[in-house]
C-alpha cells in the first residue's frame, strides 16, 4: 500500500541516561512524586500477584496452554530438539508471558489512572463509552482516551471504528459532561512514533474524512486533528509511548510509573557482572550501568535496578545513549 501523503514523518525519539538519572532524583527529591510512585507501587503489586496466581502453573492440564501444533514444531526445529520434554520446558513461560501481556494494559489503566486525576471507563459492549478506557474533566473540557499497549497493536478496522466511535458518540459524550470541548487521545502505553504502523494516525484521517465539511485543523503532517460541530470542539490526537505519558502526568510521569512498575516486580539485590554475555547482541550495552556516577543514590531504586530502568527505557525510544 502507498504511503499516505499527510502521514507524518517522525524523527528518531532518543533517550539520554544520564537525563534519565537527573529524572529519577527529581522523582527521589518531591515528595508528591514520591506518594504517586509508592501508591502506584502498591496497587502493582496487588495487580500483579493476583494475576501471576491465575496463570497456568506447571501442572494445569495441556488444554490449558492453548498450544499451536505449527508453532510447537517449528519452534522445536529452531531449537533442533529431539525430545517433548525438551519443549514443555518452553510452553509454560511462553503461556504465562502471553497471558500477561493481554492483560498488563488494562492492569496499568486500573493503578494509574486514579494517581492522575482520571477515572477507568467500564469497557462494556455496544455502549457510547465501549471505545473509551480513561476521561477525566478539566473546568468545561473533557478529556477521554482510548488505550493500547503497544504501537503497533492497530489494524484498518480497527482504524475506521475508533474514528467511527468519536464521530458517533462525540454529542453524548459532551452532553453527559456538560462539556463544549471534547480532548480525545489514542493513547499507547509504549513505542515511538518511528515504531508505530501508523495505522494510530489513521484514526484521525478517519475522523477528518467524516467530518470534513467541519474540520479546522486537518491532520496531514500533524499527529493531531480538530473539527467543530454543533459548538462542540473536539480535538483528537495520537500520543504514543513518552508523548503519552507527558500528556497524562507531566514530564517525569513515565519516570514514575516506570520507577513504581520495578519497586513493585524487581527484588533488589545482585545485578549481572559488567562483561556478562547476553544472548540478544546490543542486551548489553543498553542495560550498561558505566554511565551511573559512584556516588549516585536515590531512595527509590536500589543500585541493582538502574539496568532494569534502563531496560524499559529502552521501549520509549529509538535510541538510548549516554
Amino acid at each position: 500500500m502507498p504511503r499516505h501523503l499527510g502521514l507524518p514523518r517522525p524523527e528518531p525519539t532518543v533517550l539520554i541516561r544520564q537525563v534519565l538519572l537527573s529524572g529519577l532524583k527529581s522523582v527521589d527529591a518531591e515528595p508528591a512524586a514520591q506518594q504517586r510512585v509508592l501508591a502506584m507501587e502498591t496497587g502493582f503489586r496487588r495487580k500483579v500477584d493476583d494475576h501471576v496466581a491465575s496463570l497456568p502453573q506447571s501442572d494445569s492440564s495441556f488444554e490449558a496452554f492453548n498450544t499451536s501444533p505449527f508453532v510447537l514444531l517449528i519452534h522445536a526445529r529452531q531449537r533442533s530438539y529431539s525430545k517433548v520434554s525438551e519443549i514443555e520446558r518452553d510452553i509454560l513461560p511462553a503461556k504465562q508471558l502471553s497471558s500477561m501481556e493481554t492483560s498488563a494494559g488494562r492492569m496499568v489503566e486500573e493503578v494509574v489512572f486514579p494517581v492522575y486525576g482520571w477515572e477507568c471507563v467500564p469497557s462494556g459492549m455496544h455502549t457510547p463509552y465501549s471505545a473509551l478506557d480513561g476521561k477525566t474533566r478539566a473546568g468545561r473540557k473533557l478529556l477521554v482516551a482510548s488505550l493500547k499497549s503497544g504501537p503497533r497493536c492497530l489494524n484498518d478496522e480497527m482504524s475506521e471504528n475508533l474514528a467511527d466511535a468519536v464521530v458517533n458518540n462525540f454529542e453524548t459524550w459532551a452532553s453527559d459532561a456538560r462539556a463544549k470541548e471534547i480532548d480525545f487521545t489514542y493513547g499507547v502505553l509504549y513505542g515511538t512514533k518511528r515504531q508505530s504502523n501508523k495505522k494510530d494516525w489513521h484514526i484521525l484521517r478517519n475522523i477528518d474524512e467524516k467530518k470534513r465539511s467541519s474540520a479546522t485543523v486537518p491532520p496531514a503532517g500533524r499527529w493531531d486533528s480538530e473539527f467543530v460541530d454543533g459548538g462542540i470542539t473536539v480535538r483528537a490526537a495520537a500520543r504514543i509511548g513518552l508523548d503519552w505519558w507527558s500528556y497524562l502526568g507531566g514530564e517525569l510521569c513515565f519516570l514514575e510509573v516506570m520507577t513504581a512498575l520495578i519497586r513493585a516486580c524487581i527484588a533488589p539485590g545482585q545485578a549481572d557482572a559488567t562483561d556478562y554475555p547476553y544472548a540478544i547482541e546490543d542486551l548489553g550495552a543498553i542495560v550498561s550501568t558505566e554511565v551511573v556516577p559512584d556516588d549516585y543514590n536515590v531512595s527509590l531504586l536500589q543500585r541493582s535496578q538502574i539496568p532494569w530502568l534502563f531496560l524499559m527505557a529502552r521501549h520509549y525510544c529509538d535510541h538510548l545513549v549516554d
